[in-house]
């Protein structure tokens, strides 16, 4: 008989979508070949930023006789009829969708965190912007050629086309709950009091914005604060930011948790409308699992580890409260040292989408080194940055030694040199593989065991 982990395995199979994959391919280099503009970018994004103008792709739209429908159909795409255009989406791969509506041109559309930070970047100081400052969707065309549109968007929590007008007072409220969910307060001497702050925040929020739009509000907070945090981050957001793109290429946020408090996390990013989607166990002795989680609209993914058993995967994992266990693994010793990632750790690392080799020599080239990549297959390649050393409240690490988490010599490298925090993940995707890879993250986990460090704080 099929267990409940089995089918949660199969519904969440993702597998390499090759035949679409170049398809999506040739129609953006199509486009580019018709687009000065978007050639130019393109180029910029690789040598500036180590990203691929592919991943930035948010829409490509056409007229909505273009017998590109066709194509579409027999690749997987399925269409969903929003009345003024056709959308198809490849339920089985992460690929942008193509919309066919009543336009004249083609089009094709970059997401931005921000499209006046956009316009600012690239000094196109006449574009008009569709949506008022602070709308859930905002857009301008910024080149055109030979027929060919080239577009940016600006999503909070939305995945429609048309801007819609909002008044005043709701637009103020928008940013009021942006500033709250950002400056909320992390640390807590009981981290119940800090969940708990964090449900109150949110759900203030979502009965005046709704769920969705709440969500990309929250994670904006979260990545400015694991940014904070991290050197990688902040020099890489700084290239981004250049040319006006943002934390737009984010890939999914990963936060580690302590048995304790795993069920209170995911309870919290289910209030935000995310869905919990495949679960990974590692194996006995990995000793670690995860649960993923998306929300469509917000365009959000979470990838939540925590300390797990051979019997904690019989069950529901993520809803069920796990016992206490007498040792901690890899992800319970960085909560015991450092706190939750949801209070004042923040975050473990955040993934984007690059340009795999481009990325790890251009942030080498600026003091940033990779650690060795933990996955290296034809469509999907994965490497932490060196990881970010925080200190220690000594009062954390006399608690891990005296129950025995640590041995001594840990205790007094951990005092001085601190302990592993936080990393930026670089992750390449091809062929729209919407998935992980188990066996590479679990030699990663292992890998930012903080006891891996020697009692002068370098790796092992």
């Amino acid at each position: 008989m099929a267990t409940q982990s089995d089918r949660i395995e199969q519904q969440y199979a993702w597998t390499p979508q090759p035949e679409a994959a170049r398809y999506l391919n040739e129609l953006v280099d199509q486009f580019c070949q018709n687009c000065h503009a978007a050639r130019t970018l393109a180029d910029r994004m690789l040598q500036e930023t180590g990203t691929r103008l592919f991943d930035w792709v948010d829409h490509l739209a056409y007229p909505a006789d273009d017998a590109r429908a066709s194509r579409l159909s027999k690749l997987a795409f399925v269409p969903i009829d929003e009345g003024r255009r056709i959308v198809w989406h490849h339920p089985g791969g992460m690929f942008p969708p193509i919309v066919l509506e009543e336009i004249s041109a083609p089009r094709l559309a970059i997401k931005v965190e921000s499209a006046a930070d956009f316009l600012f970047a690239q000094g196109l100081a006449d574009v008009v912007i569709q949506g008022l400052p602070g709308s859930p969707l905002r857009m301008a065309e910024f080149a055109a050629q030979d027929g060919h549109e080239l577009w940016a968007i600006e999503r909070h929590g939305t995945r429609t086309f048309d801007p819609v007008e909002l008044s005043p007072d709701f637009l103020g409220a928008a940013l009021h709950h942006r500033e709250t969910l950002r400056r909320r307060k992390r640390d807590f001497d009981d981290p119940e009091k800090g969940f708990e702050h964090a449900r109150r925040r949110i759900r203030a929020a979502k009965t005046d914005l709704g769920p969705d739009w709440t969500c990309d509000a929250f994670f904006a907070g979260e990545r400015d604060y694991w940014q904070s945090r991290n050197r990688a981050a902040r020099l890489q957001k700084a290239r981004q930011d250049a040319l006006g793109l943002g934390w737009a290429n984010h890939d999914h946020h990963t936060y580690r948790s302590s048995r304790r408090y795993f069920t209170r996390l995911i309870s919290l990013l289910e209030e935000l409308g995310m869905q919990c989607r495949e679960r990974f166990y590692a194996g006995r002795e990995a000793g670690w699992g995860a649960q993923v989680l998306e929300q469509g609209s917000a365009g959000i993914v979470v990838f939540a580890d925590v300390d797990l058993s051979p019997d904690d995967v019989q069950g529901d994992f993520a809803h069920e409260e796990l016992p206490p266990h007498d040792k901690l693994g890899t992800v319970g010793l960085w909560c015991f040292l450092h706190g939750e990632a949801f209070l004042q750790a923040g975050m473990h690392h955040l993934e984007c989408q690059f340009d795999f080799a481009a990325a790890r020599q251009q942030l080498a080239e600026q003091g940033i080194d990779s650690m060795p990549p933990f996955t290296d297959f034809d469509f999907l390649k994965q490497a932490f940055t060196v990881g970010e050393t925080w200190p220690v409240d000594p009062r954390r690490v006399d608690l891990a030694l005296e129950h025995g988490y640590i041995s001594s010599e840990q205790a007094d490298g951990f005092r001085r040199c601190g302990a592993m925090g936080s990393h930026l993940e670089v992750l390449q995707r091809d062929d729209g593989y919407k998935g992980f890879n188990q066996t590479g993250i679990s030699e990663i986990i292992t890998a930012t065991d903080p006891r891996k460090q020697s009692a002068g704080g370098a790796r092992t």
